[in-house]
């Protein structure tokens, strides 16, 4: 059974084994946060978005925030999308 993260994990489970394979703790809260996040509906989005190289700047910026990825803000776009491919 997974252990109990806090409020700030909403899926132990799956940020566990995040964790295992050698995500970051902010990186792993953000995932199993969103995975746990019936709005969000990260499951049903595979393979159906388009590359990372079709999306703007801008919508590249709101996908790192909502991994919280540290730096993004200086980042130009081929940073951004080689820190979400990280």
């Amino acid at each position: 059974m997974a252990r109990d993260h806090g409020p700030s994990v909403k899926d132990d489970d799956t940020y566990e084994a995040l964790r295992d394979k050698g995500y970051g703790k902010s990186k792993a809260a953000a995932i199993a946060n969103a995975q746990s996040n019936p709005a969000m509906s990260p499951s049903e989005r595979g393979g159906k978005a388009p590359p990372y190289e079709d999306w703007t700047k801008d919508e590249l910026m709101d996908r790192a925030q909502e991994l919280d990825i540290s730096g993004r803000s200086t980042m130009t776009k081929g940073e951004l999308i080689e820190a979400l491919r990280d």
